[in-house]
């Protein structure tokens, strides 16, 4: 038996397939929306991930240029501890830099005058959690 397009076999009935296509639009809308924010929190998350990143390569640069600082002032080398630091003119420089390039710095030099040991902590908050760097070094005359 040879069905016929005019069959009332071949044909849905039309209650059926009204509203089909706009529960697939439905569909697609919301998962292009789900990529949509997916996307949206990946991006978010870059930028943070970022920033963190810019702030530690900032305070890895600011204790290596006081360190380079103490290697040209030798002789002035205790004048950069932390208890001293505010009134030596070159160290109260890079404290002011410091505030400039940290959110919420707070920084602590110590440095033993008897063996050249430099320690040097810089802490800053950010939105997340406060963060911190530490280096230590020699600088002998």
């Amino acid at each position: 038996m040879k069905l016929r397009p005019s069959s009332p076999l071949c044909r849905l009935p039309a209650s059926r397939g009204r509203g089909f296509v706009m529960l697939e639009a439905l569909v697609a809308a919301v998962i292009f929306s789900i990529g949509v924010l997916g996307l949206v929190s990946l991006q978010a998350s870059m930028t943070q991930s970022q920033t963190l990143g810019k702030f530690r390569g900032d305070a890895i640069y600011l204790a290596d240029e006081l360190i380079g600082l103490i290697w040209t002032d030798v002789a002035n080398a205790t004048s950069y501890a932390s208890a001293n630091c505010a009134g030596y003119a070159r160290c109260n420089d890079w404290l002011a830099k410091t505030g400039r390039e940290l959110p919420g710095v707070t920084s602590t030099v110590t440095v033993n005058g008897a063996n050249g040991a430099v320690d040097i902590s810089i802490s800053w908050v950010t939105q997340s959690a406060t963060q911190n760097y530490s280096t230590s070094t020699r600088v002998l005359p």
